[in-house]
C-alpha cells in the first residue's frame, strides 16, 4: 500500500519550434493569466527576445514591467520581488539563460505567482524544472520552487546562442547517467525514496544525447531542438521525483566544490560533465560507460579534462576529496575519497595528467 499521496507539478504548455517567440502572448491567453506581467531578463536576452516580446504584449494592450539583472544572486531575487510588488504585477516571465529563469522562478515562488520560462540558451535543465540554483558567495544553493506554467523555446534563438552554452546544456544532460547510478545506489544502501519512472526518463534522456552526439553541431536548429527536448525531459524527471536526484549526484557535488575552489573558471554543465567521467569510472570501473561519456562530450566540443576546464590538477583532487561534505546526499563518494584514490581515478580517466 502507498503511505502518502504524491503531487507532480509540470508545465501546462510546452511550445518548441522556430519563431515561437511571437506566440508568448497566445500562451498567456491560453493559460487564462490576467493582469500585468513582469519580465525578468539580462542584457543580451533583453535585446534578442524580451524587447520584441514586450512589443507583442503592448500591441495586445498590455504593458509589461521589465527588470534586467546582471548576476544571479539572492539580492537579485529580492530586487525582482520588490519590483513585482511595487508594480502590482500578476505573473512573471523569465527570459534568458539559466540566470534570468532561475531568478524569476525563485521570485515567483516567494510571491506565490505563476511564471513562464522563455529560454534563449539551452544551457541547463532549469528551464523547466522545479528547482532554482543561485550562487551565494563561494557556493551555490539549489532551492525547491515551482516549475513554470509554460515553456516557450524558440529554436531559432537557441541555435544562435553561444555554442559553449549549448555544449554545457548537453554535458548537464549526459551527467544524468551518473546521477541515476548514485540514486539507485542510495536507494539500495540508504533506502532513499526512489522513482523508477523518473530514473528511467532521466537515463533515457542522457542516452539520446550520447547516441546522437555526432549530430549536435553549432548553428543547427535541429541540434537546438534535440538539446532543448532533452533538457525539458530532465526537468520533468525532477518534477516527477520531487527532488533533483534524477539529475544530480556526485558529479554535481564535484561541480559545486569547484565553484568554491575556482569560482567562475568554467560553466556548470562543463564541470558536471567532467565529474561524470570520473564518477562513472568509480561506479563501473575501467570497462564501464565512462569512455562513452567522455567520447560524447568530446564530440560536442565539451571539456573532458581539467586543463580544458581551465582548472589545475590539484584543484580537481581537492574537489574530489572534499565535495562529499557539501550536502547530506549519499553518492558513490560515500564518506569521502582519500587523495591517492582521487588522483588514481582522475589520472586513469585522463582528467588530469
Amino acid at each position: 500500500m502507498f503511505e502518502k499521496s504524491t503531487w507532480i507539478r509540470l508545465p501546462r504548455n510546452v511550445v518548441v519550434g522556430h519563431g515561437v517567440r511571437s506566440e508568448v502572448v497566445d500562451v498567456v491567453d491560453d493559460l487564462h493569466l490576467q493582469g500585468r506581467p513582469l519580465f525578468v531578463t539580462s542584457p543580451t536576452p533583453r535585446e534578442v527576445a524580451a524587447d520584441p516580446i514586450a512589443a507583442d504584449f503592448e500591441a495586445a494592450g498590455i504593458e509589461p514591467a521589465i527588470v534586467t539583472i546582471e548576476k544571479a544572486t539572492f539580492d537579485a531575487v529580492e530586487r525582482v520581488i520588490e519590483v513585482a510588488e511595487a508594480e502590482g504585477v500578476s505573473y512573471l516571465v523569465g527570459i534568458g539563460g539559466g540566470k534570468a529563469i532561475d531568478i524569476a522562478k525563485l521570485a515567483s515562488h516567494h510571491l506565490e505567482m505563476g511564471f513562464l520560462s522563455v529560454p534563449t540558451a539551452a544551457s541547463h535543465d532549469g528551464i523547466v524544472s522545479n528547482r532554482g540554483s543561485v550562487p551565494d558567495g563561494d557556493s551555490r544553493h539549489s532551492v525547491a520552487a515551482e516549475p513554470p506554467l509554460a515553456v516557450v523555446a524558440d529554436t531559432g534563438i537557441l541555435a544562435e546562442a553561444p555554442w559553449e552554452l549549448t555544449t554545457a546544456g548537453c554535458a548537464d544532460i549526459i551527467s544524468n547517467y551518473t546521477a541515476v547510478m548514485d540514486w539507485r545506489l542510495a536507494q539500495r544502501l540508504q533506502d532513499v525514496e526512489y522513482s523508477e519512472y523518473a530514473a528511467a526518463l532521466s537515463e533515457m534522456t542522457a542516452e539520446i544525447l550520447v547516441d546522437n552526439a555526432d549530430l549536435i553541431r553549432p548553428g543547427l536548429e535541429e541540434s537546438a531542438w534535440v538539446v532543448t527536448k532533452a533538457l525539458m525531459s530532465s526537468g520533468v524527471a525532477m518534477s516527477i521525483a520531487g527532488s533533483s536526484r534524477p539529475a544530480s549526484g556526485a558529479e554535481h557535488l564535484f561541480s559545486h566544490q569547484l565553484d568554491r575552489l575556482a569560482p567562475g573558471a568554467a560553466l556548470h554543465g562543463h564541470q558536471v560533465g567532467v565529474g561524470s567521467i570520473m564518477t562513472a569510472y568509480l561506479h563501473q570501473g575501467a570497462d564501464g560507460i565512462w569512455r562513452a561519456i567522455r567520447d560524447a562530450l568530446a564530440s560536442i566540443d565539451a571539456p573532458t579534462t581539467a586543463a580544458e576546464l581551465g582548472i589545475d590538477d590539484e584543484t580537481v583532487i581537492e574537489a574530489l576529496t572534499t565535495c562529499h561534505e557539501i550536502r547530506d546526499r549519499y553518492t558513490i563518494l560515500g564518506s569521502g575519497m582519500n587523495e591517492r584514490a582521487a588522483r588514481d581515478v582522475a589520472t586513469k580517466t585522463g582528467v588530469i595528467d
